[in-house]
C-alpha cells in the first residue's frame, strides 16, 4: 500500500505477505546481510558486557568507597550523552591515533575504525548502562542477610556469590541482557560516528534503514527494514518481561 502525503513526496510501503511466503522473499540479500550483522554485533556486545556488568553492579551495591558516585555517573553517562558524542569520544580514544586505539594497533595490530569489531565496541558502550541498571536494581532487592547467614556457616566470598547472590540476580541479569540486546539492534548514532556506514562491515539494520531513506525509490526497502526492526525490538522486550516474571516466580517458590 502506498500512501502519498500532500506537499512532500513521502511514501509508506507496508508489506503484509501471506503466511506461505519464505523469509528470503521478504528481505533481499543486502537486507539480510544487515540483519545478520546486527544480530552478530548485538550478541557479541552482550557477551563482552555481561561479566563486566555483573561485577560493576555488585561493586556499586555491595561496596562503599570514595568515588562510588563518580563511578556510577560514568557507567550511566552514555544514557544521557548524545549518541553522536559518545561515538566521537570513541573515535578520539580508539582511533588509530588515539591513546588506546594507537596502542592496540602498535601492540596487537588491532584496528577498530571501519570494522565490525569497532561496531561491537560502540554498541557495547551504548548498551552497558542498561545491563548494569537492571542487574543493580535486582541486587538491591536481595536481602544481604542471606549472604551474612552463609558467611556465619563458613561459606567463603566466592561460594556465597555463586551459590546465593548470582542465582537471585538471574531475573535482573536476563532482563538486562535481553533489553541490551534489543537496544544494540537499534543503535545508530555512536556506530555511524565511530565506524561509518560500510556494507558488510558496519552497516547494521538501523544504518541500512537510514541508507534506504536517503536512496531514491528506497521506500520499499525502508519499510521492510522498519518493520523488521520494530518486530525484533517488540519481541525482545516481551521476552525480557516474560523471562523476568518466570524466574521471579520460580525463585519465589524455591525460597518458600
Amino acid at each position: 500500500m502506498l500512501l502519498h502525503v500532500p506537499g512532500r513526496p513521502v511514501a509508506l510501503w507496508l508489506y503484509f505477505g501471506s503466511w506461505s511466503r519464505t523469509p528470503a522473499m521478504l528481505l533481499n540479500a543486502d537486507e539480510w546481510q544487515a540483519l545478520r550483522l546486527s544480530l552478530e554485533v548485538a550478541l557479541w556486545s552482550l557477551v563482552w558486557n555481561l561479566p563486566i556488568a555483573i561485577a560493576v553492579a555488585w561493586v556499586l551495591v555491595r561496596r562503599h568507597f570514595p568515588g562510588r558516585a563518580l563511578l556510577d555517573a560514568l557507567v550511566h553517562l552514555p544514557l544521557v550523552l548524545p549518541p553522536v558524542l559518545t561515538g566521537y569520544l570513541l573515535l578520539v580514544l580508539f582511533g588509530a591515533r588515539g591513546p588506546i586505539g594507537g596502542w592496540l594497533l602498535r601492540t596487537f595490530g588491532v584496528h577498530l575504525i571501519f570494522t565490525t569489531a569497532g561496531t561491537i565496541l560502540a554498541v557495547a558502550v551504548m548498551t552497558f548502562p542498561l545491563m548494569v541498571r537492571a542487574i543493580r536494581l535486582t541486587l538491591e532487592g536481595i536481602d544481604a542477610g542471606l549472604e551474612e547467614a552463609a558467611r556465619t556457616l563458613g561459606a567463603g566470598p566466592l561460594d556465597r556469590f555463586f551459590s546465593i547472590t548470582l542465582p537471585l540476580m538471574l531475573p535482573g541479569i536476563l532482563a538486562g541482557a535481553v533489553t541490551a540486546f534489543a537496544a544494540g539492534l537499534g543503535e545508530f548514532g555512536a556506530v555511524i560516528t565511530f565506524v561509518s556506514n560500510i556494507p558488510g562491515a558496519t552497516r547494521t539494520l538501523p544504518l541500512a534503514l537510514y541508507t534506504a531513506l536517503q536512496t531514491p525509490n528506497g521506500d520499499a526497502t525502508a519499510a521492510r527494514l522498519a518493520i523488521t526492526s520494530f518486530t525484533l525490538g517488540l519481541l525482545a522486550l516481551v521476552l525480557s518481561e516474560w523471562l523476568s516474571r518466570t524466574l521471579r516466580r520460580q525463585l519465589g517458590r524455591g525460597t518458600a
